[in-house]
Parts: C-alpha cells; structure tokens; sequence
C-alpha cells in the first residue's frame, strides 16, 4: 500500500473531485436572498432546494456507487461530471421554483456519481491507517471550496445575476472533466460481484453502518450551519452581502487548521478516540448555543458556529476511513451507502431545521445539540471498536 505524503497530485484532484457538493451549494448561498425576491418567493423556499440537492445527491451516489464498481472510477466520474455540467446550464433558464428543484435534483444526482469516486480510489490504493491521513488531507484541500465559493458567489451576484453562478458551475464541472480524462489513472481491478449483494454486504456490516451514521451526523450538523448561514447572518444579525463570505469563511478557517491537527494526532491517538472527543466538544458548544441563543451577540455566535463546524476536521476523515477499511473489494458501494446514508440524513435533518427556524436562532443550537448528542450514543453505546 501507498504512502499519503507522497501523492500530492492525485490527492488535489480527489479534493477537486469530492468538492463538487460543496461547491455547487455554496457558491449560491450569497445569492438566495435575491433568488427568493425574483421568485417572488419566501427565503424558505430557496433554502429548501439545498436539502432538494442533498436528497438528489444521496439518490445519485447508489447509482454512482454501481457505476464505480462496474465502468471504473475514470469512467463513472466523467460521466457525472458531464451530467451535472449539462443540468447546470439548464438551472440558468429555470423560471418557477418547480423547475429550480428538478433541475437542481437532478444536477445533484449526477453529482453523486462523481463523490463516489474519490472515497473509492482512496481505498483502492491506501491501507486504513494512511487513508485516515489521505482523507484529512483531502478535506483540507476540499475546505477551499466552502471558503472561497461564498466569495466567487458574492462577487458574482455583485457584478451579474445569480444565473452566472450557474453558468460557472457548468464551467467547473466541464474543466474538471477534462483534467480527470487526462491525468486520472484508473484504480479499480473489476470484481464480478452482484449489485444487490454488494449492498447487502455493506449493510449486514453492524459496525460500518453505524460509524455511516457517526458520520451522517456529523455531516447534518455541519449543513444546517450552512443551509441557515445566509439566515444567520445576513437576515438575523444583518451582514451585507459583500462582507457575508467573511463571516462564512471563518468556521471554514477553524475546520482547516483542525483537519492540519488531525493528521498529526493519528500519529499517536486512533481515529475512534479522536471522533468521541470532537463528539463531546461539539456538544458543549451546542449547550452554550442553546443558553445564549437569545441574546447572543454576532461574535459570540460567530464563535460558536466556526468552532462547532472546526470540530468535524475529527470526524469526516476518520469516520470514512473506518468504514470503508472493511470493504476492499467492493469500495465503490460502500464509499456510494455511505454517501447515501450522509446526505439523506443531513437532507432530512436540515429541513427540519430550515422550516422550524425562520425567526430564531434558538432551534438551529436545539438542533445542533440534538444531533451532537444522538452521534455521541452511538458512538459510547453501540460502538464498541
């Protein structure tokens, strides 16, 4: 197996590969305010097709994980690069809600079949040990795209409309094609082994299916935050636009120089000890949330928040690698259920969110708490790795 240090190259074009989800949502939360005027909606309605993309995203990772294990990491990635690129474009000539949500479904579909990809490939080429590192060092790289798509999309609605934003998530996905169709080699010797039974393998696997849901927590946490950022700030403490990616940027900040963290302390600590202590942190800070909710300041919040999203660094990478250390054969799937599992959560989770909190910030910290909480008994009661 391979060293992580030693692939640099390919572990930017995995970042590159596994960021379309953040991207595409990002880049358009600067703009949801305005959207939602054009549509002569409520904000509600715009904020519900970040959960619309999740469901489309985890729908499309089932497909994408087959794909992976059938067409090739190669094949399968460029595949739904091409089909994310096309029902971008045409999100730029939606003129309902209606048609922003299938569209934007079915932009996410195909972008499941792209994130597959990247958990497969580690896995294919790394022991668990140094897959931990690869995915830390990934998600450092990746944290790029939340901290820097709120910019582009701020600047983007400043100069056009947010039609463009859609137009230069078209051009991203057109580009990273080209690179993956250039330099990504293909990793996977094909297996003949029955779809059906494949997942079942994966979800007969008590420990795996529970580390998923670890990690699906993790995540749902995480994009509640961002599903009610333009919320948080720009309506509840009354940011501007221009300075929103700033106030965005920073818990992006905390998440990358505690992924940096992370990799230096699976030198010496397991993946599952540092998990637990993100756990419990994250739930402190959510405590606090809940307390001060109601009058916290703007920095206090901005506190919070950053340092809540920060302590993911723990669990995203560490959690992926515990589970799909157990499947070598048939990575593809499992790397695809536990997109699945991540995003129809956090789709499930964040919608609550979305429609309780409307005037408030007190339910987005019950729902941190919640959350927190629920990961941390499963992992001190069931989880007994």
């Amino acid at each position: 197996m391979k060293k992580a240090l030693n692939h640099t190259k390919l572990i930017i074009l995995l970042a590159v590969l596994s960021a379309i989800a953040p991207t595409a949502i990002d880049t358009y939360i600067p703009a949801i305010p305005s959207m939602a005027k054009e549509f002569g909606v409520g904000i509600d309605k715009i904020e519900f097709t970040l959960s619309i993309f999740l469901i489309g995203f985890a729908i499309g990772q089932i497909f994408g994980g087959i794909a992976s294990d059938n067409l090739g990491r190669k094949k399968s990635s460029i595949l739904g690069l091409l089909g994310f690129a096309f029902f971008s474009l045409l999100i730029v000539f939606s003129s309902t809600t209606y048609e922003l949500w299938i569209y934007r479904f079915i932009e996410a579909f195909f972008g499941g079949f792209i994130v597959v990809n990247a958990g497969a490939v580690v896995r294919d080429l790394f022991n668990a040990t140094e897959s931990a590192k690869v995915f830390s060092l990934i998600g450092s790289v990746r944290s790029l795209a939340p901290l820097l798509a709120p910019a582009v999309g701020s600047a983007i609605i400043y100069f056009y409309s947010w039609h463009v934003i859609f137009l230069f998530l078209t051009f991203y996905a057109l580009v990273v094609a080209w690179w993956v169709y250039k330099d990504l080699q293909e990793t996977f010797t094909y297996t003949k082994i029955n779809p059906v039974k494949s997942y079942l393998m994966v979800l007969r696997h008590k420990q795996a299916m529970l580390m998923m849901i670890v990690l699906a927590l993790g995540f749902s946490g995480m994009f509640s935050i961002v599903a009610k950022s333009s919320f948080i700030y720009m309506e509840y403490f009354g940011v501007s636009t221009e300075l929103f990616p700033f106030y965005f940027g920073f818990g992006i900040v905390v998440l990358m120089v505690m992924i940096s963290v992370n990799v230096k302390l699976l030198k010496k600590y397991r993946p599952i000890r540092l998990i637990k202590t993100a756990v419990m942190f994250q739930i402190l800070l959510a405590i606090v949330f809940v307390l001060v909710s109601k009058d916290a300041g703007l920095y206090t919040v901005l506190i919070i928040v950053g340092f809540y999203i920060g302590f993911n660094a723990f669990i995203y990478g560490n959690a992926t690698a515990l589970v799909l250390e157990n499947f070598p054969n048939n990575a593809g799937v499992a790397s695809a259920l536990s997109g699945v599992v991540q995003f129809g959560v956090g789709a499930l989770l964040s919608s609550i969110v979305i429609f309780v909190s409307k005037e408030s910030i007190f339910p987005i910290a019950l729902g941190l708490l919640f959350i927190s909480s629920s990961s941390f008994f499963i992992l001190t009661r069931l989880y007994n790795k």
